[in-house]
């Protein structure tokens, strides 16, 4: 029995308290159980039924046996009693012939010398176990005594009587000796108290009435003293002796008619009554009355009524003490047959339930095995509807469920050896296009690095264009202020016109060159704007034309004249050249601006192709990362795909159908 349940082992408890945690007072009968094989719980079991039942059988033939013991202990006090019961009677029988000296003496003596050699092999025989040593030697210094008594009846009477009382205390002896006196059942005790105890003293009793007053109305004379004591006593313990025979005999015999109906007890109490009351009359009166002969009749009667029935007492006593014996023979013999039958029973029963049981857990076991085989196609066929039986539904049902199992994990086996290949496959590719990748971020970064150079090259140039701009924006400037110069002197001298008539043909020739220098500057100014080389063409033509202004002073005079016209003209010129140059500052103030914005775009463009460098670098390391990690993807996808045909072949091992 495993624990289930979250239940730990109870033998790894540590105390007391732990020894009984889980199963109370079942705990050790289940700590032993847990370490025996099912035959030796088996054996436990049966040896704590056997045990207390072979013990019980045991006590019940003990006790059986005792009690055979007691009842043919007191069988042989029976069968002692039953030489010493002849002794007694033919003591009596002697005791009557030796008092009246009747012919009959010598027969009597012989009876009673073959009855004492009966009393002898009697006491050979069961003496020692009766322990009736000094009763029985009382009894044979009783019989010396009695032949060498005197002659006469009083002493004859005497003897016999001393005789008698030896021979009732050696069958007291024996009653006691054999446990006859101690009989555990009513009718037997009460049948020994009739034929061993009070019935042959009663007997002896009656005898020595008889004898007495046979003497008595024998001899004719008038009753002596000393005999009517003896008459007295003795008919006064009769009616005692009598009511205890009564009472005995009513407990051990008459209780069962079948076998009172065998016996004449009316007819030995009217026998009886009749001797007393013949007693009293005869004998006990002022006078005797009656033949001796009539009362040694009445009393041979009585006495033979007696003795009659109390040898069929202690015939029947005899009888109940053998059936006694037969009873716990047969019934001890009835019991243990009983015992035995329930015995073979259970050992049958408990065969059987061994064999239902360990064919059951043979049959689960071999399923069992078959299983560690790997061969799920059998099911166990449960017989009936046992434990046994419902072990192997259950485990039926995890067969079912196992091939279900395996059969998924057949499936899914498959599946994760097919996607794991695919997983493979992918990320043998995905290697592939991420190791190009990598390669072409590398090429990206060494071209971001170029495009980095260039744009910090771009944003130098940039910066030396805004510089070149901004300086040709004050040249511009200037240029305007210098035409702005220029209109104010050409506003001087068309107001001045007049007065420099005398010169104006030199100024006017001199004017005339500038007028068409200025035009050439305006030209080149308006040219400077991309290249700002005009201004040194300008300034090399002046130059040209300074020198010649001199040659051309003689014709300033010839011209002046249209000079002045020309002036006026020129005047609106430079006017027009000033609006013009307005406007090729405003123009070069503008580029300057957005040479500025260039310039500061440019920087920021730097920035951003710096910043963009180290993200294409960054992407270039994670690509150089990911290209790793594809590698190990794949790597594990092949061990995937391994494991995925190892756990195959492992599931494969499990036969389905």
């Amino acid at each position: 029995m495993t624990p289930s349940r979250n239940e730990r082992p109870a033998d790894q408890g540590s105390g007391f308290g732990d020894f009984f945690r889980y199963h109370g007072w079942l705990s050790p009968g289940v700590r032993l159980f847990r370490r025996l094989s099912f035959t030796a719980k088996a054996g436990w079991i049966a040896a704590a039924f056997l045990i207390p039942l072979a013990m019980t059988l045991w006590f019940l033939w003990s006790g059986a046996q005792d009690l055979i013991a007691s009842t043919r202990a007191e069988q042989q006090g029976m069968r002692y009693a039953e030489p010493l019961r002849a002794v007694m009677q033919a003591v009596q029988e002697r005791r009557q012939a030796a008092v009246l000296g009747t012919s009959e003496l010598g027969a009597a003596q012989g009876r009673l010398e073959q009855a004492l050699r009966g009393l002898a092999d009697a006491q050979k025989a069961l003496g020692a176990d009766l322990a009736t040593a000094p009763g029985y030697e009382a009894v044979l210094k009783q019989v010396q005594a009695l032949q060498q008594a005197p002659a006469g009846a009083d002493a004859q009477l005497d003897a016999h009587n001393q005789l008698m009382d030896a021979l009732t205390k050696l069958i007291a002896d024996v009653a006691d000796g054999s446990q006859l006196a101690l009989d555990p059942e009513l009718d037997t005790y009460h049948m020994m108290v009739v034929s061993i105890l009070r019935g042959p003293m009663q007997t002896e009793n009656t005898a020595r009435l008889a004898a007495l007053g046979s003497l008595v109305l024998t001899a004719g004379q008038p009753l002596e003293a000393a005999r009517r004591d003896r008459l007295t006593e003795w008919l006064a313990v009769e009616p005692l002796l009598d009511a205890d025979v009564e009472r005995s005999y009513q407990q051990g015999v008459a209780a069962f008619p079948e076998v009172a109906a065998r016996m004449d007890m009316a007819g030995t109490d009217a026998a009886f009554d009749a001797f007393l009351k013949a007693v009293r009359q005869q004998l006990m009166g002022p006078e005797l009355q009656g033949r001796a002969a009539d009362f040694q009749a009445l009393a041979s009667q009585v006495l033979a009524k007696q003795n009659q029935l109390n040898a069929q007492v202690f015939k029947r006593l005899d009888e109940r003490l053998q059936q006694r014996i037969d009873a716990q023979q047969h019934g001890f013999l009835v019991k243990f047959s009983v015992a035995v039958l329930f015995v073979l029973l259970a050992a049958y029963l408990m065969f059987a339930f061994f064999k239902v049981m360990t064919g059951g857990l043979q049959e689960v076991a071999g399923h069992l095995r078959e299983i560690t085989k790997g061969n799920l196609t059998t099911a166990p066929r449960p017989w009936g509807s046992d434990e046994a039986a419902q072990l192997m539904l259950t485990m039926g049902e995890m067969q079912t469920s196992l091939r279900h199992i395996v059969g998924a994990v057949l499936s899914g086996s498959a599946q994760v050896r097919s996607s794991s290949g695919e997983i493979a496959s992918a990320a043998h590719d995905l290697s592939g296009r991420t190791e190009q990748t990598a390669a072409n971020l590398e090429e990206t970064a060494a071209t971001m690095e170029q495009i980095s150079g260039q744009v910090r090259q771009v944003g130098q140039r940039v910066a030396d264009a805004r510089h070149i701009v901004e300086a040709n924006a004050g040249a511009a400037a200037d240029c305007g202020r210098v035409i702005g110069d220029v209109v104010q002197t050409m506003e001087r001298i068309r107001n001045s016109s007049s007065r420099i008539g005398e010169i104006i043909g030199t100024i006017d020739g001199i004017a005339f060159q500038t007028n068409i220098l200025a035009l050439n500057a305006a030209v080149e100014a308006a040219r400077a704007g991309e290249h700002g080389r005009g201004f040194a063409v300008v300034a090399s033509e002046v130059r040209a034309l300074a020198g010649r202004s001199a040659n051309a002073a003689k014709e300033i005079k010839t011209l002046i004249g249209s000079n002045i016209e020309q002036v006026e003209a020129g005047h609106g010129v430079v006017g027009q050249a000033r609006e013009m140059m307005a406007t090729i500052v405003g123009n070069a103030e503008q580029i300057a601006g957005q040479m500025r914005e260039i310039a500061d775009a440019t920087q920021q463009q730097s920035h951003g192709v710096v910043e963009v460098g180290a993200a294409v670098r960054s992407l270039d390391e994670a690509t150089q990362q990911n290209a790793a990690l594809v590698e190990q993807t794949t790597a594990a996808a092949s061990a995937l795909a391994d494991q995925a045909q190892r756990l195959n072949g492992e599931v494969s091992f499990f036969k389905l159908a």
